[in-house]
Order: C-alpha cells, then sequence, then structure tokens
C-alpha cells in the first residue's frame, strides 16, 4: 500500500474517533454504504476533510454567533 494513503487513512481514522458531530458521521456512514451521495455532496465533504487537515476550522459558537441574526 501506498505509505501516502496510509498516512492519509490513519489521519482519517484519527479524526473519527474525535468526532462528535453526528451529522457528519451521518454522512461518512452513508458514504460508506454507498446509498444516493451526490458528486457534490462527496466534493463537500473532501473540502471539510481537506479544511480540517489544514487546520481551517473554527468553533461552532464562533460561527454561530457569526450567523445569529440569520437563526
Amino acid at each position: 500500500m501506498n505509505i501516502a494513503v496510509y498516512s492519509q487513512k490513519l489521519d482519517l481514522i484519527r479524526w473519527l474517533v474525535e468526532l462528535n458531530d453526528a451529522s457528519v458521521l451521518a454522512q461518512i456512514k452513508s458514504i460508506k454504504e454507498n446509498t444516493a451521495v451526490s458528486v457534490a455532496e462527496l466534493a463537500s465533504v473532501e473540502r471539510g476533510l481537506s479544511d480540517f487537515q489544514r487546520g481551517n476550522v473554527r468553533p461552532h459558537s464562533q460561527i454561530k454567533q457569526r450567523y445569529e441574526k440569520w437563526l
């Protein structure tokens, strides 16, 4: 197995162990089960994972505060 692929898998495993967002887990489960996940949804998940790996994340409380007027 390619070492880069193995490393990516380990990173995902570590991330999944720490993940507490039920909606993200549901999306990942859907991908695993190969149910009707569109190409756009897969691309969105991949962008999110890429952002996470680069550390481009913000706490939920910060985002909630930013969009509070629309909620």
